[in-house]
């Protein structure tokens, strides 16, 4: 079976090394934002497509029979753009989508829709530790009455004003270790997205701790498709094994 896998994620490579392994024909296809990834086996294809038109004929040029969706929750327009290629080529699209992370006793979580809204809801003078990636990260640095951790894997193309200090790392992360850092910084606010996952869930474990109110972007909407939040269900789900 000849698959197309759209990546990105741990869990997106993870699929395509259990499928070589079972020996499907596998393409994974990034995105190219991460310097020096972690590649998966099998085939690789970088960059954009062009959109719909561009991923529905890449789809019936490159002959795939099963198309996987298993980028970042928040990579939401290529989840737009996956679920229209496949209604245009019939292709079967399977979602793998990491469950959120739910509010527990003892977290203090404000939920918002958007970054903006998120810089929005932030008092004065809170000290921040803003993990939500690259995107909207002007809206934040608009915001010149707070202090701002940015954390990021890359570094964000624009350069960051005064009151924002640049932390490149990579998870996944330790509770030591948001704990330290959190302390340190004297951090008041976390300022995240709801992406789930093991690697990046202990700051919120040391939010709780801590006291640390969470201000929390909501994911976005998805249009229809069969939606997994495991591998195994993926697999079954592509009628294949692996």
């Amino acid at each position: 079976m000849k698959i197309l896998i759209l990546g990105g994620t741990a869990e997106a490579r993870e699929l395509a090394n259990r499928l070589v392994a079972a020996g499907h024909d596998v393409i994974t296809s990034l995105a190219g934002r991460t310097q020096d990834p972690k590649l998966p086996q099998g085939g690789l294809r970088m960059g954009k497509f062009g959109g719909i038109p561009g991923l529905s004929a890449y789809l019936r040029v490159a002959g795939i029979e099963r198309l996987v969706d298993a980028t970042h929750p928040y990579a939401g327009m290529m989840s737009i753009n996956a679920v229209a290629a496949a209604l245009a080529t019939g292709v079967p699209l399977v979602r793998y989508m990491r469950p959120a992370w739910e509010q527990q006793l003892g977290d203090d979580w404000i939920t918002v829709e958007t970054a903006s809204e998120a810089a929005a809801v932030l008092p004065s003078n809170a000290d921040v530790l803003l993990t939500t990636g690259h995107a909207g990260l002007e809206h934040f640095m608009e915001r010149d009455d707070c202090h701002f951790i940015v954390r990021t894997i890359e570094a964000p193309a624009m350069e960051l004003p005064r009151h924002a200090t640049l932390l490149q790392s990579r998870p996944p992360y330790t509770l030591d270790g948001e704990m330290a850092l959190m302390r340190r910084e004297e951090i008041t606010h976390l300022v995240t997205k709801n992406s789930g996952g093991a690697q990046t869930a202990a700051k919120l474990d040391a939010a709780r701790r801590l006291g640390v109110k969470v201000i929390m972007i909501a994911r976005p909407l998805y249009g229809p498709a069969t939606e997994v939040a495991d591998l195994d269900a993926a697999i079954a789900a592509l009628g294949l094994t692996g």
